[in-house]
């Protein structure tokens, strides 16, 4: 079975009086379209799970932690955790902790939670090869 795992900002990290993010943005929507995401990826026949994190030095071993345990076909990291300009150094320790604990696996970008199981679809469709 295809295992996708969604890496993403828990919603009560998200500093919501950042401008990078869409207005009106809130805790029970986004956590809403983290769920609506990974129902549509479990609609697509996927194993989905979500790895929320906080916006701090547990990110990265938080995501270490999940690779560890099991192999993933693809990982998505959201909006949320590489958008905001002040969550650089986030975004750079998540993709680092992708790279050193599942090198071989592909990494797609949602644009918001809602489109994830699309992210993961690009690059699942890609031959191993290619």
């Amino acid at each position: 079975m295809t295992r996708v795992l969604l890496v993403g900002l828990k919603p009560e990290a998200v500093d919501y009086s950042d401008p990078a993010l869409p207005p009106n943005m809130n805790a029970t929507k986004i956590q809403a379209a983290i769920d609506l995401g990974l129902r549509q990826m479990t609609d697509r026949g996927w194993q989905a799970e979500a790895c929320l994190i906080e916006r701090d030095a547990t990110a990265a071993p938080a995501v270490a932690r999940r690779l560890s345990a099991t192999t993933y076909d693809c990982v998505v990291i959201g909006a949320g955790v590489r958008l905001p300009p002040k969550n650089l150094f986030l975004l750079e320790a998540i993709i680092n902790a992708v790279r050193k604990g599942a090198p071989n696996t592909p990494i797609a970008f949602n644009t918001v939670p809602e489109d994830s199981a699309d992210a993961a679809a690009r690059w699942l469709s890609v031959a191993p090869d290619s």
